[in-house]
Order: C-alpha cells, then structure tokens, then sequence
C-alpha cells in the first residue's frame, strides 16, 4: 500500500506559453531604449526650438503615447493559449453530478431590438447540450413590453418542437434563424414551417404594436395581458413570468423542458435603476430564489449559441478542484460573423476580445467583457474567503418546491422591487458594481481587486455569435459609451493606475488602466493629425531630416509599433485586409468617440450631465445593410463625429498637396518635410471612404453636404490660427 501510486485526477484542460515570449521581452527593451532617447532628445530641444509651443505639443503627444505603449506591454508580458477537454469531463463528472446553470439574457427596446432575435438567442440557450433539468433561462426585459412577453410565449410552444429536433439532429448552430438560413435538409421541413409561423405571428404583433385578444390560446394567457394596461416603461411593478418549467412541461419526445422565466423589475420614476447593472442584479436576486444556481451565465440579447458543448467547456474549469476555488468567471472571445469581407469599422475589436485577454489569462485571467462569461454565484458575494452561506440569503427554494408555486413567485416579486436594494450593498460590494455605464468593466476589474481570478477559453469553433453596428455612427456612439464608463472607474477611488497595481498586481494593473485611460489616445492622434500638417503648410520643419540619424530612431519606433501590432492581429487569424481596417479605425476613434468621450465625461465631472444610456439598433434598412455588405462606409447623419473626421481630413489633404509642391520646388525639401509630408500622406490614405463621401458619392449614406461645408469652414479657421502662430518661425 505504501508503494502505491496515488491515482492521478483528469486532465480538463491545459495552456501553453506563448513561444514568443522571450523575444517580446527583448523588443520591450530595445524599445524603452528607443522611447527614452527620443524623449530625451524633445525635452532638452524644447528652449532652442524655434517653435517652442509646437515642441511642448509634440512632447506631450509622445508622453501619452509612451504611456500607453507601457501599459501595453503588459499584455505581451505572458499570453497562454489553452484547451478545454470536454471528453474528459463527460468520464469524470456524469451528468447527474453537472451543477446547474443559469442564463441571464438582458433586453431592454422591442424597437431596436426585435423580439424574434431575443427569442433566437434564448432558444440557442435552451438547447444548450446540457441536462435539461439543470438549465434555467432568465429574460430581463427593461422596457416591460408586452410583445416582447408575447414573443416568449410564442418561442415557449415552439422550443417543444426544436429542443428534441436540434439535439436528435445533433446539429451545432442551434439558433433556428442561423440554422434555416444556412441548411436546405428536407429534414428540417416541418421543423421550419412552424419557426416561420411563429416569427411571422410574432413579426404582425410588432407591426400593430399590440398584442389582440384572439391571439391567446388559454384563458391564462388572457389574464396575463390584461394586467399590461396600466403599465408604462418607467413606471410598473414587477412582473416575474414562469414560461417553461423543467418539472411540470415537456417537448414533444416526453422529455423534460429546461426552465424558462420572463422578468421585468419594478420601475419608479422616483428611483434610479443603474441601467444594465441593476437588471442584472434583479436576475441574481430571482434566480437566486427561484433556482440558485452555482454557475450562470451572461449574454446579450443580440447574441446566440454557435457550440452548443459551451457550457460544457466552461465546466472543466469550474470542476478543477485546484482552480474552482478562486476562480469567478470564464470567459469567451466575442466572435461576429456578419462582419463584410474587410471589416471595414473594425468591428471584431481583437485587440479587446481575444489579444489583450490572452495577455491578461497568463497573468489573473482576462476582464469581462459583459457577455459570453459564465461566473460563478459565489463570487458575487464577497471575495474567495467569504462564508459560503452568504449564496443562501435569497433562495427559498427546494427540490420539491416548483418555480411557479406561490411563495416563490411572491419571494421573486419582493427581490425585485425598487426599494430592495435600499440600504443594501448591492451594486458595492455584492452583485454587478456600479457607479459606471461599462458595468462589465467595473465588476471583472472589482472581482480581481478581491482576490479572484478568471479564464479565457476561446476553442476553436466559436461558442458565440453577435451582431455588430453596421454604420459608423451607430460604431462610434458606443465606443463613446465605452469610453465614458471607463473613464468613471478610472477616475474613482479603485482606480486601476493607484488602487488596482495594489489589490490585484503591478502588471493588472497596467492591463485595467490601458481600458480605462482610453480615452488619452485623443491627444496624440489629433496632434499627429493636425499640427505637423499645419506646420507643413507653412514650411516649418518639427522633426528630424532624412539625413539626421535621429531620424531613423524615430522610423523604427514607427514601423516597429506597427508591425508588432499586425503580427499580434495576424497571429489571431486575421488578414492584413482587416489589420488596415482596424488601425484605420483607432485613427477615426482618435478624433471622434475619444475625443468627445473625453469631453463628456470632463463636462459631467463640472455638473453638466451626460445623456442616458442609449441602446444600439438592431434593425436597419436593406439599403444600408446592402453598402454594408459591399464594403461602404455609411455616414448619412450630420454628426459631430462626422465633422471632426472631415475636418482632419481636409487639414490632411490640402496640406499634403502644399507641401509636396514646396517640396519639389525647394533645394532638398524632401530631406527636410519627409516626416510631415509622410505622416500627412498616411492621414490621406486613411482617409479615402471620407473623400469618397464628401465628393464622389451620391447614395444615402454620403456625408451631408452641410457637414462638408462646416468641415472645410473649420480647416480655413485652422490655417488661418497656423498662419498667424507660425508667421515668426516661418522660413
């Protein structure tokens, strides 16, 4: 017995060290070198320069840029690539012995955000490849809409028919809209017939904007609709609807049905309702009584199941024994698959949803990113070495007791009213934090600060799908959002840059701050976009010349920023196509969602307001979606946003073609104005959909004519200040 060997446990997964690692430590030397020069070199050239404010400008830019290329190194400090092996949890762990999961899956306008694709994407939960009576669905519907409880009830009667359909037919896009769309099997025939009944029922009720009498099908259902009459979006009482329950309904094959539960907190225009955070928590709190689950997880509305063994990956996390105990969430890359072919607004955002929290994993593992995470409950209530018992001061539930019985039901309503967090700790300490609009940021940062820690699992086939903005407006109005909630915990008290370097680590911290000072990237990309093409214009030199080997330290801090940047992007299984897009669009957020994100937030912190949340629509025109589709930028709107990006733009071309005539005419002028003239050339390049839309195109999407004329005022305005600043300087 002695000699025995102890019985190894099973292997759910395993990571891999970046081999790249030592080499990316390297170039982080040889670039703070590099960095440390030039800024030695700005800051004791800045008293004999002939330009001093031009100096001062330029050495606060490249301050902020090597700020912000410090904190992202630390990305590149230790990225892991790892693997899940869900055929080892199917021999370790039986599926009787799986712990129950709970879907949270938020909504907020039947508008915007059509009822039929909320009910795509719950029914992709429901017919997770999970045991049916351990899996619960929530729905928290914000705007209390009566279609969109209607919508539910419809996609209820039909998830009898596709849950046994789609696990017998073992197919793996199981979103109906995704899985008709893509397949012509004879098979699918009756099945498709009754999803097209109900999107077009559901579809006709969205058209009249209510919900008929002879549309009921029970005299339970009619009871139900009658107590809507009253109700408005920001004033109704709690409405907690049972739609499927595993112990009582059944699909057509006699199997049981997961639980299915429609929830609209209370709304008072009296109380303030902290937007998604504060749905969020209502959900923990009724699922907490009505199922409790250990394991729940988030998803967006707009969001569907593309692997349906996703929860299944997540477990073999969750059941390491050595990892369980800290560990709050796992989360999944974003993934969209309804991007154009060079993704144009650089919508798949890799850096955020798949470099960065590859970076982040080898370190405490990756922030949340507000869907695709599945977290443990526990970690909601306090930090790991919190008492267990805590989880169990909501739930009334047993194994006996059904989700529709009376005391539940009368348990859920109570949880989620206005007046229950008052005087609570809900939103500090316990459950989604607040205090920011990017409450997925503010509660994986939090969770961190308290000792826990979190996975990325991204497999190789995508677990989840999302669907993207499709026109620039609509891309940069939520990134401003992002923007404006980042700012909010960056400038609180756990600030990342003082309180987070502290309670999680040094390099955590660096990682946290990158996100929450996004906004700085204005500063050095509206200096670098305007004032070297102004000085260009007028002849005065900012930068070393050709034949100055100062000049060849600042094109390697260029060029090597760059190419690491699109290593990292190709190495993410991206194509240099959609690398362009992406860096094109850090220039455009630059100058428009940073710039008056910046400004929002700094106008908000004085007493000025900002505007509420906004949600993003889901629906938009076939023409639109068709320019979309064919690679063209949609404009459309008198923008701010439009007018800064046309105003850098013009800067850019008009000094571009002055100064390359100054060039060709003046004694080795491309020596001395090869810099400016490089970085106006890059601006312009850049900048083609702009021109194209300002000059050439005549479809609905182009840019206004009136925000061109305001564009072109606002550049004359810039070189007339430029010319009267630089009239001592000028050559």
């Amino acid at each position: 017995m002695r000699n025995q060997k102890k019985k190894k446990a099973p292997t759910l997964h395993s990571f891999n060290e970046d081999p790249f690692i030592p080499l990316n430590r390297l170039h982080i030397l040889l670039c703070a070198t590099a960095i440390a020069a030039v800024l030695h070199r700005h800051l004791f050239s800045i008293l004999s320069s002939p330009t001093p404010i031009s100096s001062s400008l330029l050495l606060l830019s490249d301050l902020l840029l090597s700020f912000m290329w410090a904190v992202t190194q630390s990305f590149r400090w230790r990225p892991i690539r790892r693997r899940e092996h869900p055929e080892t949890l199917a021999l370790a762990v039986p599926d009787p012995l799986l712990p129950n999961l709970d879907v949270f899956i938020c909504t907020a306008d039947p508008s915007k955000e059509p009822p039929i694709c909320v009910a795509s994407a719950a029914l992709s939960a429901l017919a997770f490849d999970y045991p049916s009576d351990k899996l619960s669905v929530f729905i928290s519907d914000d705007g209390c809409s009566d279609l969109t409880l209607f919508a539910f009830m419809e996609a209820a009667r039909f998830a009898r028919h596709w849950l046994p359909f789609s696990k017998e037919m073992r197919i793996l896009e199981r979103c109906p809209e995704t899985f008709f769309n893509s397949t012509d099997d004879p098979r699918s025939d009756e099945i498709k017939l009754l999803y097209q009944r109900m999107k077009k029922k559901i579809e006709s009720v969205m058209e009249k904007g209510q919900v008929s009498d002879d549309l009921f099908i029970s005299e339970e259902d009619r009871a139900t609709f009658k107590k809507w009459k009253n109700f408005t979006r920001s004033n109704h009482p709690a409405v907690v609807q049972v739609l499927l329950q595993s112990s009582r309904d059944m699909d057509i094959m006699g199997n049981p049905l997961p639980n299915l539960v429609y929830v609209s907190r209370e709304k008072s225009s009296t109380s303030f309702h902290h937007f998604k955070a504060g749905a969020l928590n209502a959900l923990l709190r009724v699922s907490g009584v009505m199922s409790n689950a250990p394991v729940i997880l988030t998803l967006d509305c707009d969001m569907h199941c593309n692997d349906p063994n996703a929860p299944r990956r997540a477990m073999c996390y969750f059941l390491d024994p050595e990892l369980s105990p800290k560990l709050a969430y796992v989360q999944f890359p974003q993934r969209f698959p309804g991007v154009n072919k060079n993704d144009i607004y650089g919508g798949e955002i890799k850096r955020l949803y798949q470099i960065n929290p590859r970076g982040m994993d080898g370190l405490k593992g990756p922030n949340y990113v507000g869907t695709g995470c599945f977290h443990s409950r526990r970690s909601f209530y306090g930090p790991p070495s919190s008492p267990p018992s805590l989880l169990n001061d909501l739930n009334e539930q047993t194994s006996d007791t059904p989700l529709s019985s009376e005391a539940i039901l009368r348990k859920a309503h109570e949880v989620a009213s206005c007046e229950y967090e008052d005087g609570t700790k809900w939103g500090s300490t316990i459950g989604m934090r607040y205090g920011s609009m990017s409450e997925d940021y503010h509660t994986g940062y939090r969770l961190h600060c308290e000792g826990w820690e979190s996975v990325f699992c991204d497999p190789e086939r995508p677990a989840f799908f999302c669907k993207i903005p499709i026109t620039l407006n609509d891309v940069l109005s939520q990134n401003k959002r992002w923007c404006l909630g980042v700012l909010e915990v960056f400038f609180s008290r756990h600030s990342p840059m003082i309180f987070g370097v502290r309670k999680v680590s040094f390099l955590m911290g660096l990682c946290y701050s990158y996100d929450g000072f996004w906004t700085s990237w204005c500063i050095p990309i509206l200096i670098y976009g305007l004032l070297p093409q102004l000085a260009l214009t007028n002849q005065i030199p900012l930068f070393p010349k050709v034949s100055d080997p100062w000049f060849y330290l600042y094109a390697y801090l260029f060029l090597s920023a760059y190419c690491q940047d699109l290593i990292d992007f190709l190495a993410s299984k991206g194509t240099f196509n959609r690398w362009w897009s992406d860096q094109r669009m850090w220039l455009i957020r630059g100058i428009t969602s940073y710039l008056f994100g910046a400004a929002q937030f700094a106008l908000k912190q004085i007493g000025i307001p900002a505007p509420g949340f906004n949600v993003t629509s889901k629906i938009m025109p076939d023409e639109v979606s068709k320019r979309y589709e064919d690679g063209i930028f949609e404009f459309g709107i008198v923008s701010p946003f439009f007018i800064s990006l046309g105003t850098v733009a013009i800067v850019n071309l008009i000094s571009f073609i002055i100064g390359m005539v100054n060039a060709v005419r003046k004694e080795r002028g491309f020596d001395e104005m090869f810099v400016q003239l490089f970085l106006s050339a890059f601006v312009v390049v850049n900048s083609w959909p702009i021109y194209e839309a300002m000059f050439l195109r005549k479809d609905g999407g182009r840019i206004p004519r009136r925000v061109t004329g305001i564009s072109i005022l606002l550049a004359g305005i810039l070189y007339s200040i430029s010319y009267f600043l630089y009239t001592d300087s000028r050559i």
